[in-house]
């Protein structure tokens, strides 16, 4: 009895943390004016686009990119939120971005459609949506993209289909 309230109490701590960082991002986006699919356009330069995402790191807000850069090789792209620029691109060497990108990377083979394509979509069909991540997945064998919308203060996860 004690680990199931230990494990409920750690379940619910994860939980109440992720609400904060969601709250936290929903906050930070206010002042951003790049949207998620102008990153991803600005890293096609780079490579070919395989996630995307906003997040807040050390209290500011981040918008990165991970791209197959061919082969084996890709990179993490930092697009500056507030003038859609490329600030950094850093080739990813190892560690669990390194298997990140590689299992978003064979999730993706398959795809006929772009993640931009996909994300304009998920935002057209969320009426005040602006989407905050992507990335690709596989589901029924299909390749899909996972777009999280943040539409007023509520985030939703929509998939849209890559074939």
């Amino acid at each position: 009895m004690i680990t199931a309230l230990c494990v409920a109490s750690v379940g619910a701590q994860a939980q109440q943390h992720d609400e904060n960082e969601r709250a936290q991002l929903a906050k930070a986006l206010k002042d951003t004016a790049i949207t998620l699919e102008k990153a991803l356009l600005a890293a096609e330069h780079e490579g070919t686009p395989i996630s995307a995402k906003f997040e807040v790191r050390e209290g500011k807000i981040a918008l990165s990119v991970y791209a197959a850069k061919g082969g084996d090789r890709f990179a993490e792209i930092n697009v500056d939120p507030k003038t859609g620029k490329i600030s950094k691109v850093e080739e990813i060497k190892g560690g669990g971005d390194l298997a990140e990108a590689r299992n978003q990377s064979e999730s993706f083979t398959r795809a006929k459609l772009s993640l931009r394509a996909a994300t304009e979509r998920a935002v057209k069909a969320t009426p005040g949506g602006r989407a905050v991540s992507v990335a690709p997945n596989v589901r029924g064998g299909r390749p899909v993209a996972d777009v999280t919308l943040l539409a007023g203060n509520r985030f939703k996860t929509v998939t849209e289909r890559l074939d």
